[in-house]
């Protein structure tokens, strides 16, 4: 990707220093790009407040709130979570570069300044963005349920569908809803197992809308799938006349709605594994050799008893 385009990238330059911003300035202008200055975390946060930039080019060690504070502020807002931020400072102690990252920063490079190496970290992480922001797009025209929240359960990002049925849940905007402690809880066991052995969470006062973790989209964002789900057993006098047991009749119920084996075993929180016993069984006691068959003995009897 070239810097230099049609519509001029606009970068924030954050530094106490009048000689780096300076240096900078005529840099990033030489190459085509809008630059906005700051001389501290506060005038940065007014400046944000009024456009967002592209880019942030963030001094670690200022008076007032220092860079990694600022830092941490800026990702608080949804608008500006994919937003880079490149860190700079003539610290270069691993504990910084880690403190850095942690607070949200994609880059670090110390002091004194090479300018052609910044020009190519700048090219690198717009880039990114773009993929980024035009991945989202799709996601939107797709009409997929999905959002992205970080480690703290904060909604970053979500499609317009995902939005809607967050804030009919929520009753508020979905940016304002933050994952309650058990779902937490969930979503660091799901990082830890993988989104394909990961099972499904139901929302706590809400049954029907389920997530499922679908894997780390960038540092600190975790994409989720939100589903509704509904009618999730046979009737049960129905199942205890075939002799199923509850959990198999939950499947039989889930197979008649067309979901994949491995979607039933995400929803049911069981392994595909044991979810192929589970319809072995099934299949066994209605008398019938596949899944077609199951699923119109299934339909059949929710039609009777609805």
């Amino acid at each position: 990707m070239n810097i230099e385009s049609k519509k001029r990238d606009v970068a924030l330059v954050v530094d106490d220093s009048p000689e780096t911003l300076r240096l900078l300035t005529d840099a990033l202008d030489g190459a085509g790009m809008t630059v906005m200055v700051a001389l501290d975390g506060a005038a940065a946060m007014r400046i944000i407040d009024q456009i967002t930039p592209d880019i942030v080019l963030l001094d670690a060690v200022m008076p007032g709130i220092d860079g990694f504070e600022t830092c941490r502020r800026l990702k608080r807002d949804a608008g500006l979570a994919n937003v880079p931020v490149i860190f700079m400072t003539g610290l270069a102690e691993t504990e910084h570069i880690v403190r850095g990252l942690e607070a949200g920063g994609v880059d670090y490079v110390t002091k004194p300044i090479v300018i052609e190496e910044m020009l190519a970290r700048i090219r690198v992480h717009l880039g990114n963005a773009r993929l980024t922001q035009s991945a989202r797009a799709a996601l939107d025209v797709s009409g997929r349920f999905l959002f992205a929240v970080n480690r703290q359960g904060h909604v970053l990002w979500a499609t317009p569908q995902a939005q809607k049925l967050l804030s009919d849940h929520h009753g508020a905007q979905a940016d304002d809803f933050v994952l309650p402690p058990a779902l937490l809880q969930w979503l660091e066991q799901a990082k830890a197992k993988g989104s394909a052995k990961s099972p499904g969470a139901s929302l706590p006062d809400n049954p029907q809308l389920r997530l499922y973790y679908m894997g780390e989209t960038a540092p600190n964002e975790f994409l989720l799938r939100l589903s509704r789900e509904s009618g999730t057993a046979l009737p049960p006098e129905f199942t205890s006349e075939l002799g199923l047991t509850t959990r198999e009749g939950e499947v039989l119920a889930w197979l008649s709605k067309g979901k994949t084996n491995r979607d039933i075993a995400q929803i049911l929180g069981l392994s595909p594994r044991t979810v192929d016993k589970h319809l072995e069984q099934i299949y066994a006691k209605l008398g019938v050799e596949n899944r077609t068959a199951a699923a119109a003995i299934a339909t059949n009897a929710t039609r009777r008893n609805s």
